[in-house]
């Protein structure tokens, strides 16, 4: 594999504010990429984050003096420029699971318990446990690749964020789902990166309370 220069990834000083952050660090992780983190108060960003990034947004990358932002952008950049190992998604793949974490937004904002929005993401779940039931372990098969690592932050937030703000967990009958939650979360690579559970809840609040 080619040697990488060591990137330097500016993400939240709060690294559980952000399941994009995560699927950035997680792709890096998987690859066994060098990198070096800078820290970035959300609430007081500083004057070099609009220099390097006019948007102000994290988390932002630098590889080879060149500065990329946006996590689907960077993770693509990174699968091109350091193909091995593959995290490669077959197209047809790419998009299973991808309406879980608006539809889990949807019911965490939710103050109306009849408005439908758990059920909606119940079937969301569902359906991804059935998939998973035929072609799992992971959403490509037996290897990990970029569809897992983009999906399984955003679960990690959903099953902290729903467990404290509605006392609410998948449900035991979708096996498939939490055995796939359970065997992601444990990899070295997600402890590695993962947010601590008092910031991802404190990361929803604002957005629960409204």
């Amino acid at each position: 594999m080619e040697v990488c220069a060591k990137a330097s990834i500016t993400v939240p000083d709060r690294l559980g504010d952000c399941p994009f952050t995560q699927r950035v660090l997680l792709t890096i992780e998987e690859k066994n990429l060098p990198y070096e983190l800078k820290l970035v108060d959300l609430a007081n960003k500083p004057d070099w984050l609009f220099t390097i990034n006019p948007e102000g947004k994290v988390p932002i990358v630098k590889l080879e003096d060149k500065w990329v932002a946006d996590s689907d952008v960077i993770t693509q950049v990174l699968e091109e420029k350091y193909p091995q190992p593959s995290l490669a998604t077959p197209p047809e793949k790419a998009s299973i699971g991808s309406k879980i974490f608006s539809t889990f937004i949807g019911f965490v904002k939710s103050k109306d318990t009849n408005d439908g929005t758990e059920q909606t993401l119940l079937s969301e779940l569902t359906s991804f446990d059935s998939y998973l039931k035929d072609n799992g372990p992971f959403i490509n098969g037996g290897t990990i690749s970029a569809a897992d690592l983009s999906l399984a932050p955003k679960l990690y937030h959903m099953e902290i964020a729903l467990g404290h703000y509605k006392n609410w967990s998948v449900p035991d009958a979708l096996a498939h789902v939490k055995t796939y939650m359970k065997t992601i979360f444990s990899m070295d690579s997600f402890v590695n990166t993962r947010g601590l559970p008092e910031d991802v809840i404190a990361g929803w609040r604002s957005k629960v309370m409204g």
